[in-house]
């Protein structure tokens, strides 16, 4: 499948089968395919947390308006980011880098971000996102299908997690075989609406 073909065929499905499972291998695959996902300053915000435990699942969908998804799809992952990761060890991020870049965007990394909390914070939700469709089109790529999800107590979900203090949950994503498939396009805006030359 083509990477045009894999956009094309990416839909938000809800019902999944419960039986199916995804191996450990494929579980990595999809993950180690996120995290080549593009960051602000290669900063990687995103933590990936992969809900195995079936009793937390339960938990999770009664937070998440009882939503089947959160149960019976074979993966469940938390799209979380760390909002201080800009200030967490930032040479890390450049250290495979040549010196000249390591030299310019490591300082830059403090001067961007220090006393900013909201474009902390913005930052990570874009790193979120970005991840979230890289994984969305890897899994279509794999045969399987997703759904992501904004549908749930949020505070309720970071207790059920034990969410750290300077983390933030973007969203989730469901990931396993469809039973059912999508419905059609429910009405996507035309191109003329959605695009501006230069300005408004």
């Amino acid at each position: 499948m083509s990477i045009h073909e894999t956009i094309e065929a990416r839909r938000s499905v809800k019902l999944y089968d419960p039986e199916h499972r995804m191996t450990d291998g494929e579980i990595e695959k999809l993950l180690d395919l996120a995290r080549k996902s593009p960051s602000a300053f290669n900063i990687q915000h995103w933590r990936f947390v992969v809900v195995k435990d079936p009793e937390l699942r339960r938990q999770i969908r009664a937070v998440a308006w009882d939503q089947a998804q959160v149960t019976d799809a074979s993966l469940l992952i938390i799209l979380c980011a760390d909002t201080k990761a800009w200030e967490k060890d930032p040479a890390r991020y450049w250290k495979d880098a040549p010196k000249e870049a390591q030299d310019i965007l490591v300082p830059a990394i403090p001067q961007y971000y220090r006393n900013r909390e909201r474009v902390q914070l913005d930052e990570c939700h874009r790193s979120c996102g970005i991840a979230g469709q890289t994984i969305m089109l890897a899994a279509k790529g794999m045969g399987l299908d997703s759904c992501p999800m904004d549908g749930f107590d949020f505070d309720a979900v970071a207790k059920l997690i034990n969410l750290p203090g300077d983390h933030v949950i973007s969203f989730m994503i469901a990931v396993g075989k469809a039973v059912k498939p999508a419905w059609p396009r429910p009405g996507q805006l035309p191109l003329s609406e959605v695009t501006v030359t230069n300005k408004f």
